[in-house]
């Protein structure tokens, strides 16, 4: 597990100007980036160099290989705080509106979809960067039970259905069904 690659940011603010925003980005201070790359790899590449920083900055300082899912979870929650989304408590009026028509003191949150996505995005660089499948803290059942838990709270609190979504299948091609022939005659004459 030594071999992964830790990024060690320069930037000791990167961690308190994450932004995770709705639609699944999360943004940091612009640098310069290979034109290259996709806006994924920039993504993932900000996000994973985030998460370390987040790491170093942790008391006390963790290593990535001794990193859990546990900690994954302390990052999730501690991004919560930069959130965008508003989630109503149960007690609030608004409980199940997806649109409120007024103001409530409910806590804004990180969408579920941002953190889904966000996941993804990590749990695809730390394999990336020489860590193993199945030692991946990105991928641990607590934070999978995590982001559904996430999902099902913010489904419910938002009137909002994360149902996935189907795909279309083209419609199938009719075969067109023949009648059959005729019995031959019998030799009854």
């Amino acid at each position: 597990m030594d071999s992964i690659r830790e990024t060690d940011s320069s930037n000791s603010k990167n961690v308190s100007l994450i932004n995770v925003s709705n639609n699944g980005g999360t943004s940091l201070p612009s640098s310069s980036s290979s034109p290259t790359s996709s806006r994924y790899e920039n993504q993932k590449r900000r996000d994973w160099n985030t998460f370390g920083q987040y790491l170093k900055n942790h008391r006390p300082p963790l290593s990535l290989s001794r990193c859990s899912g546990a900690h994954v979870l302390e990052f999730l929650r501690y991004l919560d705080q930069f959130g965008k989304t508003k989630v109503h408590t149960p007690i609030c009026p608004f409980y199940g509106h997806p649109n409120p028509p007024a103001p409530c003191p409910c806590p804004l949150r990180q969408a579920w979809g941002s953190l889904d996505a966000l996941i993804g995005r990590l749990r695809a660089a730390f394999e990336e960067n020489g860590g193993k499948p199945e030692v991946n803290p990105f991928g641990a059942r607590a934070v999978r039970l995590y982001l559904r838990e996430v999902r099902d709270l913010q489904s419910k609190a938002r009137g909002i259905s994360y149902e996935k979504k189907k795909r279309k299948r083209p419609p199938a091609q009719q075969i067109p069904i023949l009648p059959l022939p005729p019995p031959p005659p019998t030799g009854a004459s």
